[in-house]
């Protein structure tokens, strides 16, 4: 795997699963796709990401084995070999073992990583999914100038636009750390926005946030794909800041990042 290569923005990566890019583009992106382990990985992510997996797949999931699943990727990994890699197939494919998130299939959690329960903590699958993002994140991702405070200004719009959140820069800033861009992701038909950033001690970090009915919650701090989360919800959004920095020093964070949410 190279490590000079340059990972293209979610942005670009969406364009392209969705057909939108010019063709020149597409042919870039389809050669770092082959050439780096890590752009696979993240297209792969994000091509699951949107498909609407409970209504296509729950009911021919309800009880698929573990090992069948596992067979399945086999098979199309091996038909593949020495090709062009089929996005549709392997995009298909990994639709059907994320719903397997809500049939309850055992598969999921070897997937995914996490067991949790859902009953106790319905928060929880929407940070697991969050983290097992955010953990493809290197500091190459997050590369580049820190914007101006009009440039932010002007993303941060976009979840106002999108959840009703009106933030400004200086209610998202964290002392140390660089902001680095807002990205608009969906999760379960719901909007999710990241703000990313780049602690230059510890790497990426990211703050993020999704509409929630679930009422308030103090903050709470787990850990996940090798990185500290904190966690609370409001009357009306959950969110959440994941990052490799220890854990006093997040929750630090957090404290500052909260009293000028609410202020």
């Amino acid at each position: 795997m190279s490590n000079d290569i340059n990972i293209p923005f979610d942005e670009e990566l969406t364009a392209f699963i969705d057909g939108e890019l010019p063709p020149q583009d597409a042919a870039r992106i389809e050669a770092l796709v082959n050439a780096d382990e890590r752009v696979a990985a993240r297209l792969e992510f994000l091509s699951r990401s949107n498909l609407p997996f409970k209504d296509a797949f729950a009911p021919l999931l309800a009880a698929a084995p573990q090992a069948s699943l596992e067979s399945m990727l086999a098979a199309i990994h091996s038909k593949q070999e020495g090709k062009a890699p089929s996005f549709m197939s392997r995009r298909g494919f990994l639709g059907a073992l994320a719903a397997s998130v809500v049939a309850g299939v055992i598969a999921d959690r070897a997937y995914l990583g996490i067991s949790r329960n859902l009953s106790k903590d319905e928060g929880a699958e929407w940070r697991a999914v969050v983290a097992e993002y955010i953990s493809l994140y290197t500091p190459d991702t997050l590369a580049g100038p820190v914007p101006p405070a009009d440039v932010q200004s002007i993303q941060l719009a976009q979840i106002d636009r999108k959840l009703g959140l009106a933030l400004s820069p200086g209610m998202v800033a964290l002392q140390g750390v660089e902001f680095k861009r807002v990205l608009l992701l969906e999760y379960d038909e719901k909007p999710l926005a990241q703000i990313a950033y780049l602690d230059p001690e510890t790497g990426p970090m990211a703050l993020c946030i999704i509409r929630s009915d679930k009422g308030e919650r103090t903050p709470d701090i787990e850990g996940r794909n090798g990185m500290n989360v904190i966690y609370w919800s409001s009357r009306s959004y959950a969110f959440m800041l994941i990052g490799h920095a220890p854990a006093d020093r997040m929750q630090e964070i957090v404290d500052n990042l909260r009293s000028k949410l609410t202020a």
